[in-house]
């Protein structure tokens, strides 16, 4: 199965997820999205996902001096921010709890 398809449909909740603790910045919140286990997640869709959700009014930005190159650009999350990743985990949940069940119920092996 290709998982950068999955990937594509999931990867707002992904961002948000990661930033539901902490603020970081474009490489770091790629970083953090790797080091959970999603290797494909390309550097311009996290950039381009952070754009969007910053625009759609989820994430608040501040700029903070980097002594070893350019101003990095953070990324929180809000309010609404933590409503929708509340809201789009438990669709996820319940999405991938019914996936396991069809599964499960046709002996497809995980």
């Amino acid at each position: 199965m290709d998982t950068t398809q999955l990937l594509k449909g999931v990867l707002d909740l992904a961002v948000l997820a990661v930033l539901k603790d902490e603020d970081g910045y474009g490489y770091d919140i790629l970083r953090r999205l790797r080091t959970a286990g999603l290797d494909e997640v390309g550097d311009a869709s996290v950039y381009g996902t952070l754009r969007r959700l910053f625009q759609a009014g989820l994430l608040t930005t501040y700029v903070v001096p980097s002594e070893e190159g350019p101003h990095r650009k953070y990324y929180g999350l809000n309010a609404a921010g933590r409503d929708q990743l509340h809201r789009a985990g438990k669709t996820w949940r319940t999405f991938a709890s019914t996936m396991d069940g069809l599964l499960d119920e046709r002996g497809v092996a995980a």
